[in-house]
């Protein structure tokens, strides 16, 4: 049973390092507030009878000058002390985050400026970088402010960016793109929820370093002024007195010390909830959302000569292919053969430095490559959907199951949070997720590797797409789950939607396909009806490899020699050829085209009909 927030915190609380912290904050927090009410006239009455007095009963840590007492000095600063640090901390942990934030958000040149400004700056020492700015913003305490805010800023922006990068590749953001959310959602539900643990660390450990900064600019003269003091100002009142009364300096020293303690404390011990917290933030979907009107005809998804390429490498070249309306068409072939990057550009899902190319890439008749990104937002977000490998990562961790099912409904339908989670019951129903009225409410950890399944196909159905593209939904399943999503595949074909089928079991797509490609080596080489017999020698090796009942357990499982072709070095002529037991001379040095041999049947090879 998962904790209640306030649960959550009460856990966090019973640890050692929780309660540590609570007990420290909750003495901070009560002499930021008391102190001043309790003692603040006292702290700045002048007694000229006690000028200089050394520590006695009646003064613990002695007098000042003006025979001010230190200690209570000491005490009433933690207000200003502690509230500078804070307010430094959130202006460089929010401009921070900003600038991490910027280069997924601007245009890639744009992006690129802030980056290198940013490693610029982080390369400066933070209190030497703080200095100079509180140079230009003036002395006195709103440029310390601005100064320790900014200062910090650099290394929360090389955090966010670096945290940023890591999860944006995840598969539940590929999801939310698909959806057609746009990047700035994107970004505050999908992304920074799931970067808030290590970003609350450092900046709970940024906030003592805030108070160390603000301590050091005080003690320089250059940060709080007279009348007001803060502990490094007393630090430096204390320091002209050091080998008279130590504890003059000793005290704000140690106060500067344990506050960032605490702070450093505070951050571990909450890390752990508020990592794990659900958004509650509500956006309004947008109204009025107009949706690409699909294209009469039966093909949906049209792509001539693709070509998907990154620095030095291409590992997708030349494909092309067809869905229709309502058709089940399976992709197969060995890892590297190219499939999950020919689905990813189908759905425009490929980022730089990744480049897309193709001859034609078209989407219910509507130009892949040359349209807007908004509207292939609401293109591809209505009539597209994908289902991913691996489910635990389809989904984001820190999300509610129906939250996440819901958002496509609000993003394109305009649909209310009601309207929209009602939905989403109605959809987990429909894929047989049992007592959906109360899985909405879990998050992805307590559903089963074929419920997360069922639950990604679900999300899949939130906007009645055209064409579902399954990428290895069976992988990591046990046979009865597998049979479970396939019969939901099939249903789905049933309702009227196609179906691209991506698998490295070419049995999983025959039970469910009624067209095959073959991929090797980045190419389709074998285009072919189910019910057909292959032609291709890479085709009868797939299907020789798969063992049934029929199968002579005295004999050792048939394999297929050698290795793929490493992308970045692809052979001259066919790509199989190395490890083709029908090779000849002609196949090392020309690439067989892909050629129609038969009705609906093409294949890449330069002796099919021997292959036969």
């Amino acid at each position: 049973m998962a904790f209640t927030w306030g649960g959550k915190w009460a856990a966090a609380a019973r640890t050692p390092v929780g309660a540590c912290s609570a007990v420290l904050l909750l003495l901070v927090a009560a002499l930021a507030v008391f102190a001043p009410i309790l003692w603040g006239e006292a702290a700045e009455f002048p007694d000229t009878k006690a000028i200089m007095q050394d520590p006695s009963s009646a003064h613990l840590l002695g007098t000042d000058s003006l025979g001010r007492d230190i200690l209570l000095r000491v005490l009433v600063a933690t207000r200003l002390s502690v509230s500078l640090a804070l307010a430094a901390t959130a202006i460089g942990l929010v401009a921070g985050v900003v600038l991490g934030l910027a280069p997924s958000v601007l245009p890639r040149r744009a992006g690129r400026l802030v980056t290198a400004a940013v490693n610029i700056a982080v390369a400066f020492p933070a209190l030497l970088l703080a200095l100079f700015l509180a140079v230009i913003f003036g002395v006195g305490m709103t440029g310390a402010v601005l100064a320790i805010g900014l200062a910090g800023a650099p290394s929360f922006a090389r955090l966010t960016h670096t945290l940023a990068a890591s999860v944006s590749g995840r598969d539940y953001v590929a999801a939310a793109r698909v959806a057609g959310v746009g990047r700035i959602r994107l970004m505050t539900r999908h992304i920074l929820p799931n970067i808030a643990e290590p970003l609350i660390i450092n900046a709970t450990i940024g906030a003592g370093a805030s108070l160390l900064a603000f301590a050091g600019l005080s003690f320089l003269g250059i940060g709080i002024q007279a009348p007001a003091y803060d502990w490094g100002r007393l630090l430096g009142e204390g320091l002209d007195r050091i080998y008279t009364n130590p504890l003059a300096a000793l005290a704000p020293g140690a106060a500067v010390v344990l506050i960032g303690l605490a702070f450093n404390l505070f951050g571990e011990a909450a890390a752990a909830v508020l990592g794990l917290r659900t958004p509650r933030t509500r956006f309004a979907a947008p109204g009025g959302a107009t949706h690409a009107t699909p294209a009469e005809g039966d093909d949906l998804l049209v792509v001539e000569d693709l070509e998907v390429s990154f620095p030095g490498v291409t590992p997708v070249r030349g494909v092309s292919f067809t869905v229709r309306s309502g058709e089940a068409v399976g992709i197969v072939g060995e890892s590297g053969s190219g499939k999950s990057l020919t689905a990813l550009a189908a759905a425009a899902l490929i980022e730089p430095p990744g480049r897309v190319r193709a001859a034609r890439l078209d989407f219910l008749g509507t130009a892949v490559l040359a349209t807007r990104p908004a509207d292939l937002r609401k293109l591809l977000g209505t009539n597209l959907s994908m289902v991913f490998q691996d489910p635990m990562t389809s989904f984001n961790p820190t999300r509610r199951i129906g939250r996440q099912l819901a958002e496509v409904a609000e993003v394109h339908q305009g649909a209310s949070r009601r309207e929209a989670m009602s939905r989403a019951v109605d959809r987990l129903r429909a894929v047989h997720v049992t007592d959906p009225e109360r899985r909405v409410h879990q998050y992805p950890h307590e559903f089963s590797g074929g419920m997360r399944q069922r639950a990604m196909i679900g999300m899949g159905l939130m906007a009645q797409p055209r064409l579902v593209i399954a990428d290895e939904p069976t992988t990591a399943l046990d046979v009865r789950v597998q049979r479970e999503v396939l019969r939901l595949l099939s249903r789905i074909r049933e309702d009227g939607a196609a179906v691209l089928l991506i698998s490295h079991d070419i049995t999983v797509i025959k039970q469910t396909c009624s067209r095959l490609l073959v991929m090797y080596a980045g190419q389709i080489v074998e285009d072919l009806p189910v019910a057909a017999r292959p032609r291709h020698p890479y085709t009868r090796s797939l299907l020789a490899a798969v063992p049934d009942l029929e199968t002579d357990r005295d004999l050792p499982l048939a394999t297929i020699p050698g290795r793929p072709p490493d992308p970045s070095d692809f052979p001259a002529g066919c790509a199989f050829a190395p490890r083709c037991a029908l090779a000849e001379d002609r196949c090392s040095t020309d690439a067989p085209p892909l050629t129609t041999r038969a009705p609906s049947h093409r294949v890449a090879c330069w002796h099919p009909e021997a292959a036969s």
